[in-house]
């Protein structure tokens, strides 16, 4: 099979399970809306790629996804180089997002962890924190969803260990999210 049928195939699959786990996308799209109406905030955080996304979410709701509208109090936890080095640095790795957790979650708030493995130590340490805090925790993972599945109020598992596969369809399924807050908070035409 070439790369490009693996590719249509992966793509397949991930469309049918995504279609089969709405209730899960709609139910954290719910749960951010009402996070926002609070006056909450998100906070998105993951390592490599997951990194990438959570960035790409943080800028969708900061900035705009497909409508011009107020910004929404979204962050990535991997942009500052500055705390994830020095952190890193005198501490531990392991430690970094649960560091920042610390200092700017609030009860209320909305932790989104993604790891394609589920057991990054990170993310799974930053859930713990958010637990104390009184964070809602949800999470995209991938095979069987790891240790972070067990952590989540809310888990969205693309059952694959085919990493770019699990990453695309993490990234349909954040777009489908970032989608249905805008409709929710600013209402369903464009």
């Amino acid at each position: 099979m070439s790369h490009i049928d693996e590719f249509i195939k992966a793509h397949q699959n991930a469309i049918f399970n995504l279609h089969k786990d709405i209730g899960i996308v709609e139910s954290a799209a719910e749960r951010i809306y009402e996070t926002f109406n609070l006056g909450n905030k998100l906070l998105i955080f993951g390592n490599g790629g997951s990194a990438a996304d959570a960035q790409h979410i943080a800028g969708e709701l900061v900035g705009r996804f497909k409508r011009e509208r107020k910004g929404l109090p979204a962050m990535a936890l991997t942009t500052d180089t500055s705390i994830i080095t020095a952190w890193s640095n005198d501490y531990a790795f392991d430690s970094v997002f649960s560091r920042q957790v610390e200092a700017f979650a609030k009860p209320g708030d909305f932790l989104w962890g993604i790891s394609t493995s589920g057991n990054s130590p990170n993310v799974l340490y930053a859930f713990d924190k958010g637990r104390g805090i009184g964070t809602f925790n949800f999470s995209m993972t991938g095979g069987n969803g790891g240790q972070l599945k067990k952590k989540s109020d809310l888990n969205l598992n693309i059952s694959s260990d085919d990493t770019p596969r699990i990453q695309e369809a993490h990234m349909l399924a954040y777009h489908l999210i970032c989608g249905l807050v805008e409709d929710k908070m600013f209402g369903d035409s464009k």
